[in-house]
């Protein structure tokens, strides 16, 4: 699909395409509003075993290759929820988040401008350069190492573009529903390169005194690169939170779920949980609200 086309599948403006040319003249609806419909979350039957060790604990898992694809060209992207020409009732979203795409950008390509409102929008480079300016002023570059966290509040505009000429692009961008409507739009952006191996880093907080970028909403990211072999039991940050553990790479057992690249796994209705990572694995830890709002 070229990106005009691409443009007038997305659901009212939500993502814009990469051309000059394109210029937003009437006023798009919210992206609160848009992405908010039908959401829930859903869950798979456990075991008679699993209950009786967890008695309360729930899982859903998305394997990698039962996301959402498409592939326009300049883009290619997988959908772990609902989005854009990809609908499916069942995979809306998990508690407070609502999109996570993984997405490639061909060389040169990228998203023009485009708005977004009263959403908390993440991207983390994976491979390459990605070229950001908004209508806040700023224009940098986010790069493998780093990430970068947008407060949409009461309205932005931005562009996101492969800054280089001759490679793609490969990067995940995560949008959570806030838990402040219409708040001033805010930017942050930080390296985690320099975080220590074979144990989960904040990178992600509610908190701005905390380690990492902060958002409007009670969730705590991670991340983890993993040498060796490695069991981490992992404490739920707050009551009613729960887990998406999204596998970057390599594999892990994740309370009797064996989990592989780009494989997805939400745990809700827990306090803790057991993570045995194995060796050369990659894992993203999102703690987030089941309840929006």
């Amino acid at each position: 699909m070229d990106r005009k086309k691409f443009l007038k599948n997305t659901a009212a403006g939500v993502i814009g395409v990469a051309t000059s040319k394109v210029v937003f003249n009437s006023k798009p609806k919210s992206t609160f509003d848009i992405m908010s419909k039908n959401v829930g979350f859903n869950h798979l039957p456990m075991s008679t075993d699993q209950i009786i060790k967890h008695k309360t604990m729930k899982t859903v898992i998305h394997k990698a290759d039962t996301r959402g694809h498409a592939n326009h060209g300049w883009l290619d992207s997988h959908h772990s929820f609902s989005f854009a020409s990809y609908h499916n009732p069942d995979r809306m979203n998990f508690g407070v988040i609502r999109v996570l795409n993984d997405d490639i950008v061909a060389a040169g390509q990228g998203f023009g401008k485009h708005p977004h409102d009263n959403m908390e929008i993440i991207s983390i480079p994976l491979e390459g350069d990605l070229e950001h300016k908004d209508s806040m002023g700023n224009s940098t570059i986010i790069r493998q190492g780093d990430i970068q966290v947008m407060s949409a509040g009461k309205g932005i505009q931005h562009s996101e573009y492969n800054k280089n000429h001759d490679t793609a692009v490969k990067f995940l961008q995560i949008w959570l529903f806030p838990n402040q409507k219409n708040v001033t739009p805010r930017y942050d952006q930080i390296s985690i390169i320099d975080f220590q191996k074979n144990q989960l880093n904040q990178i992600l907080s509610p908190d701005q005194n905390d380690r990492g970028v902060w958002i409007h909403q009670d969730a705590w990211f991670s991340i983890g690169e993993f040498e060796n072999d490695t069991t981490i039991d992992y404490q739920i940050k707050k009551d009613g939170n729960g887990l998406y553990l999204f596998m970057l790479e390599g594999n892990a057992e994740i309370e009797g779920q064996n989990i592989h690249k780009r494989d997805g796994l939400g745990i809700w209705e827990a306090k803790d949980i057991k993570i045995i990572m194995k060796k050369g694995a990659k894992i993203l830890v999102m703690d987030v609200p089941m309840v929006i709002g």
